[in-house]
């Protein structure tokens, strides 16, 4: 056990450390192309964050453990909107652009409702389905392109032009701190589940809860770094875009590489607990997170309080079961 707890905690500090680099060379990025922090959030950042995600899904996709797949992607949306959103909401709720936000929102419910009409009215996620989710993301970061091209920030002033650092370095530091975070990530979720599985924890419930977690600690330390940089847009951005691209290119990813049927080892009302709770959890806590944003173009305190109220909800619901 001891192996474990400190390979643990070598990753947190990869985590941390990448986190900070990541951000400060997607940043720059932003500055030198004048290109809203946002976009880049829920893009290049994305991207980089989702990247665990990536892995784990695939690699227990590959090993036909579809549950560890399936659970991962939709538990990884409900703890990057309702723990990690919320806490930057929590801390500092503002004002936000609903133009630049609406094209990741509308394509995040095209495939999330994609993904529960396959789930509900057949239960099997085919090679077809997994084809139909990359060619989303693939639209999407085409559309992602024209719009930051179309619409890029205003020149900046001239003393604030002087701390922008030189787009070589801006690029290593991204790609530097994404390897940290993949690492880090992956020895979290590596043996933090041998220590849960030591503990007794049911493999479902580790799907769903801690590998969720852990690999979506990426975005959580991105959410936090950005915030205490002072960079709330792009952790907002870096959250809707890592959904979307949890369920179009991790989950396609997944069922391209090995088709699997949703996970009926948990039951709830007679039912598969993903069709009675994750799935419309998933939908409540992004319906939550993007409408007073588009609507009034503001975040509120009370909707990361809410947010964080119901994620710890959905835990307790999964650890009884």
């Amino acid at each position: 056990m001891l192996v474990p707890v400190l390979l643990f905690c070598v990753g947190l500090v990869l985590l941390i450390k990448g986190g900070d680099w990541f951000v400060d060379g997607a940043t720059g990025i932003a500055r030198k192309f004048h290109l809203p922090e946002l976009l880049i959030g829920a893009t290049v950042v994305s991207i980089g964050t989702t990247l665990p995600e990536v892995m784990v899904s695939a690699t227990s996709a590959l090993e036909g453990i579809g549950d560890i797949a399936y659970g991962n992607a939709i538990g990884s949306v409900i703890c990057n909107t309702s723990l990690i959103a919320a806490i930057t909401i929590a801390v500092r709720p503002g004002k936000v652009n609903p133009k630049t936000l609406r094209l990741p929102v509308c394509f995040f419910f095209l495939a999330a409702v994609l993904y529960a009409a396959v789930a509900y009215l057949s239960g099997y996620f085919s090679r077809i389905i997994g084809i139909g989710l990359l060619c989303i993301f693939a639209a999407y970061m085409v559309m992602t392109v024209s719009q930051m091209r179309k619409n890029p920030e205003p020149q900046e002033d001239s003393e604030e032009k002087e701390e922008d650092m030189p787009l070589g370095r801006s690029v290593l530091m991204l790609v530097v701190g994404a390897a940290l975070i993949a690492v880090g990530a992956r020895l979290l979720v590596d043996n933090g589940t041998l220590i849960a599985q030591a503990l007794g924890v049911p493999e479902s419930v580790i799907a769903l809860t801690f590998v969720a977690l852990g690999t979506s600690l990426p975005e959580l330390v991105t959410a936090i770094t950005s915030l205490a940089k002072g960079h709330g847009a792009l952790s907002l951005g870096n959250v809707i875009g890592a959904n979307l691209f949890n369920l179009v290119l991790v989950s396609g990813m997944a069922v391209t590489l090995n088709p699997f049927n949703i996970p009926s080892e948990s039951v709830l009302f007679g039912h598969p607990a993903s069709l009675v709770l994750d799935i419309p959890v998933m939908f409540l806590v992004m319906l939550l997170l993007t409408v007073p944003a588009l609507k009034k173009g503001k975040l509120y305190r009370g909707q990361g309080i809410a947010l964080l109220l119901i994620y710890a909800a959905f835990c307790t619901v999964q650890f009884i079961m």
